[in-house]
Order: C-alpha cells, then structure tokens, then sequence
C-alpha cells in the first residue's frame, strides 16, 4: 500500500488554522538509495521545469560551442521575462542564426508583475521556458538537426534528453507528456526525480554528458538571478546557500542537489499551491543541514511568508514537515 501524502505547510491567519498543505518528499543519493522521506517518495510526477538542468546539459553538449555562464542559465531558467532574462534568450537565438519566429513557446507576459505591466501583448519570447527552447533550437541548428521540429518527442534532441534522463533517475519506465511549454515532459517516481539530482554532482552518472552537466551546474550557480528571477525560490536559495542548486518546477513541485553532499532533493505540493513550496523546500534544506546560520536568516521570509489581512501580517505559513530517516 502506497503512503500517504504527509503536511508539509499550515496556513495560520488570526491564530486559526485555514488551511493545510499535503505533499511528498524525496532525498536521495546517486545510486538511488532513498536516504529520508516524507509521506510518499514513490508518487508520480511530471517533472516538468526541474529537468531544464539535464535538458540544458543534452543542448550544451549538442552546440558544441564554449558558451558564457550567461547563456548556459538562461538555457536552464524558468525566467519572470524581466529585461535581464530577455537579453540572453535573444543572445542565445542571435548565436544560432536564430530569431523569435523560430521559438515555438506560447505567446506568454512575463511572469514578473513589473515586466508584465510593461508589455503590450503576448508574446513567445516572454514565455518563461523561452530559454529552454533557444537553446534547443541552437542544438539543433549546430547539430544540423531540424529546427522546426525540435518539440517533437521523435527528434533527436528530444531522444539524448530522455536517454539523459533515464540514465540519471535510474528510470526505465519513463511516461512521456506534454509539458505546458509544448515540448516533451517526463513522468516518474519522486524518489527517482530526487535521484536525478543527486546525479547532476556525481560525473560517473553522468557518462559522456559529465563535462556539459558541469558546465551548466557551474553556470545556474554564477547566474542564479538568470534562472528564476525577483522573488523567486530557486534563485533565493542558490543565492543564499551556493552548495545548493535549486529549480522550481510547474505544480509546486521544487528539486535540489546538495553538491558537496551528493543529496537530491524532490518537494511535491500536493494540491499544486506554489505558496507552500518554498517553505517546504528550505525546512527540507533546514533540517538535512544543509543551510548555514547565514543563510537561514536570509531564507526566513521565505521559510515562514506573511499572511495579510487588511494590507498587514495577520498570520503566517509554518512548515510542519518531519522527515523521517531510511535504514
């Protein structure tokens, strides 16, 4: 019988508890020795954002190229569309022979309430994985693979990404879907996603992929703003502790490596509230020590964000989460 979910986050408003939020984690090695848990570390999930490491890695390697931390992030980012994050996608596109006709994201605003107040209209250049598919498409342009199907789960980039992703989770039964950007999303156990984060710091995992995976995991700690952005738990966290590297994914689901640890980390919201992932994911950090005092005081708004009534603090959200150890 499959565990059940666990609290990971209450909502506290005038003293009362509002609400609760279920979910599931996974902490992991390399070899997918499951090392602590929280309700169900089998639950399925589409990884969905938190495979642009290794999708990043599989297009490094493709271009063949000496790119700049700048670029090998936003490859990797879930970006707000602020002006910083755009640059770089036009850069990324601009070094293939590449425009914004070419991006096949959905004409999005930027996530970013700023930035999103100053556009006109939608467009696929602010959707928030344009960064994913510029490098997608400069992989395939330097590859001399097609471009104008470089989505398709037929396309050769698109087939190295799962190989890379099977040969790092440990999954063999990966489900295919279609993530919310149109490109190929990948199903699995949660214990197998945190494993596939503890392989972005182990290079013999890696196999031919190790030095584009050291690569990108070098430029997601350089350029931590360029992977999410203002207000963003992934670039938070990395900014805060730079052992840890971060990603958010759609549905609150957030993975992490620790890498001198060698520990992956995969958080599941289970009702998909994206106000509970960050507290999870930093009271998981917290209490697998891996944040210094320093960095739990610059994580504390986030550990325990404001609940508002009238315009002021009325309450607040309190991870209740408990890991349990694995014998």
């Amino acid at each position: 019988m499959a565990a059940r979910s666990a609290p990971l986050v209450r909502v506290v408003r005038s003293g009362l508890e509002e609400s609760v939020h279920l979910g599931d984690v996974a902490v992991c090695d390399a070899t997918g020795r499951l090392i602590a848990s929280a309700g169900d570390p089998n639950r399925l999930v589409f990884v969905r954002s938190c495979t642009k490491p290794v999708q990043a890695a599989v297009a490094v390697d493709a271009t063949r190229l000496e790119l700049s931390d700048r670029l090998v992030a936003i490859m990797a980012a879930s970006h707000n569309g602020e002006p910083v994050h755009l640059r770089a996608v036009r850069d990324v596109l601009r070094l293939g022979g590449l425009t914004e006709a070419d991006l096949q994201t959905p004409a999005d605003r930027p996530l970013d309430g700023a930035s999103a107040r100053r556009v006109r209209e939608p467009r696929p250049l602010y959707h928030n994985c344009s960064g994913k598919h510029a490098g997608m498409l400069l992989a395939s342009t330097r590859a001399g693979w097609p471009t104008a199907t470089y989505r398709r789960r037929s396309h050769p980039l698109q087939r190295r990404i799962l190989g890379a992703v099977q040969r790092l989770s440990g999954a063999d039964d990966v489900a295919i879907g279609i993530d919310g950007c149109g490109a190929p999303v990948h199903g699995m156990g949660l214990r197998a996603a945190a494993t596939m984060y503890a392989g972005l710091s182990d290079p013999d995992r890696q196999g031919r992929l190790a030095p584009a995976v050291g690569r990108v995991v070098t430029a997601m700690q350089a350029e931590p703003y360029l992977v999410g952005g203002r207000n963003r738990i992934d670039t938070e966290v990395m900014r805060a502790a730079p052992n840890v590297l971060a990603k958010e994914g759609a549905e609150a689901l957030t993975c992490a490596v620790a890498l001198g640890d060698g520990l992956g980390i995969a958080v599941k919201v289970g009702d998909g509230g994206y106000r509970a992932a960050g507290p999870a994911l930093i009271a998981v950090l917290d209490q697998l020590g891996l944040l210094s005092g320093g960095a739990r005081r610059r994580l504390a708004k986030r550990a325990s964000p404001p609940v508002l009534g009238g315009g002021r603090p009325v309450g607040r959200l309190e991870p209740v989460l408990t890991l349990r150890t694995s014998r």
